[in-house]
């Protein structure tokens, strides 16, 4: 593992242990030419996925974009960090479970929608307003407006 601080390719791991969500191995390195310390965490990958844009654009999958858009979601949101990881893992295994290692972009908009409806309900409604691609409030209240239970009629 290049060392991030000098770019030395000689780096030693001084202690592994499992990540808090167990699917990851956590690694403390040290670099014997700077004396840098750093952490690097190693992932099963099942296959390499790549994503379909919905302008026909084929890029890789980034786990990393993903967090990103997530985690930016769930800003200051009462959700414990080791819960947001487990979802990003869940996400990204459902993702490489799928059998085809072309995912539409879209694909990955309603597994991360449908998956933060069931956790933060803000959460949801701050990605989807990115993922709809919002324009104005009423886009808002519309979209709001279809996650609240319609009240029973009343009988006359």
């Amino acid at each position: 593992m290049r060392c991030p601080f000098c770019g030395n390719v000689d780096t030693q791991v001084k202690d592994s242990r499992p990540a808090e969500d167990h699917v990851a191995i956590r690694r403390r390195r040290f670099c014997p030419a700077c004396a840098g310390r750093f952490t690097t965490y190693e992932r099963v990958q099942l296959r390499d996925l790549v994503v379909i844009k919905k302008q026909g654009k084929r890029e890789p999958f980034d786990r990393d974009k993903l967090e990103r858009s997530i985690r930016i979601a769930m800003q200051k949101r009462p959700v414990d960090p080791e819960r947001i990881d487990q979802m990003i893992s869940g996400i990204v295994r459902r993702l490489e479970s799928l059998g085809d290692s072309d995912v539409p972009s879209d694909k990955i908009g309603e597994i991360v929608m449908e998956t933060l409806a069931r956790i933060d309900t803000v959460a949801y409604v701050r990605f989807a307003s990115v993922y709809k691609n919002f324009q104005a409030a009423d886009d808002f209240e519309e979209f709001v407006s279809e996650l609240r239970p319609t009240a029973p009629e009343e009988k006359g």
